[in-house]
């Protein structure tokens, strides 16, 4: 029985996303900003809901995800939260929200952690090693985020791919061991070549790496919601697959994706990866 068709299944822990990984078994996570939304993902077999803050322009409607705040992400997550039943919620620090101190991580985490969320996503390498470490020693599982990093996209000159040379992949790789040895236990890893992907997931594992537009080789995939509904206007991204394509209701295209993601149909290195 496809793993997404299960009645009765049990709220998801960390403790079992790590057997899965373990297991073979890939993680399925999209996002969601709303109780309904979560709800239907969450029934229609999705392991990790991400409270996003690409909100900020899938929601919201700005350029970026640097103008979302605190309060809102706090909002979000709580409205996924009551629409959530059994999958791992994930909330997103926003901009700002970490980058001044520890201290400050912390009491953003807390107000995550309060507002439903089971794990807080940062972003960035070298720096936010120490941070991570600061928030896992104090019981707040994190999230690690590289490659292309939303917030910073005025930073790496728009929204390109990350570790295409030489320097770039080992600077990659080079994060990624220090937020895996701070306590990480999940990292999303966006936009980079496949094999660098693959090569970061073979130097830490013990973490569950979540990839978007990063090939097949991590532990699991992501993808936004409207993106792969089709909802979303103008052009997409090549690593994104569109699951209403053959027709039907939104939570079986979100099946279709928990499906593809499982068997390892999606994504297809040859259609989707760099």
């Amino acid at each position: 029985m496809n793993p997404a068709q299960q009645p009765g299944r049990k709220p998801m822990t960390l403790h079992r996303l790590r057997e899965m990984q373990a297991q073979g078994e890939k993680i399925t996570m999209l996002t969601a900003y709303d109780a309904m939304f979560a709800r239907l993902v969450d029934e229609a077999g999705v392991d990790c809901i991400l409270v996003g803050d690409s909100l900020g322009m899938i929601v919201q409607g700005h350029a970026s995800t640097v103008p979302v705040s605190m309060e809102e992400m706090a909002y979000h997550t709580r409205c996924v939260a009551r629409g959530n039943r059994t999958a791992w919620v994930i909330g997103d620090l926003p901009f700002g929200s970490y980058q001044e101190s520890r201290e400050q991580a912390l009491r953003s985490s807390v107000a995550l952690m309060q507002a439903g969320a089971h794990m807080v996503k940062l972003e960035g390498g070298g720096w936010t090693a120490e941070t991570v470490h600061f928030l896992t020693e104090r019981g707040i599982p994190v999230c690690a985020h590289l490659g292309l990093t939303p917030q910073s996209v005025h930073a790496l000159g728009g929204y390109r791919i990350q570790g295409r040379d030489e320097a770039g992949a080992a600077t990659l790789r080079r994060h990624a061991r220090e937020l895996a040895d701070a306590g990480a236990a999940m990292m999303v890893l966006e936009l980079m070549p496949s094999a660098v992907a693959r090569e970061v997931q073979a130097d830490n594992p013990g973490v569950m790496t979540i990839g978007i537009g990063a090939g097949a080789g991590t532990a699991g995939q992501v993808l936004v919601l409207h993106d792969m509904l089709h909802v979303t206007r103008g052009k997409l991204p090549r690593f994104v697959r569109n699951f209403m394509a053959e027709g039907g209701s939104i939570e079986e295209a979100v099946r279709r994706y928990v499906h593809a993601v499982k068997d390892g149909s999606f994504p297809d290195e040859a259609v989707h990866g760099y």
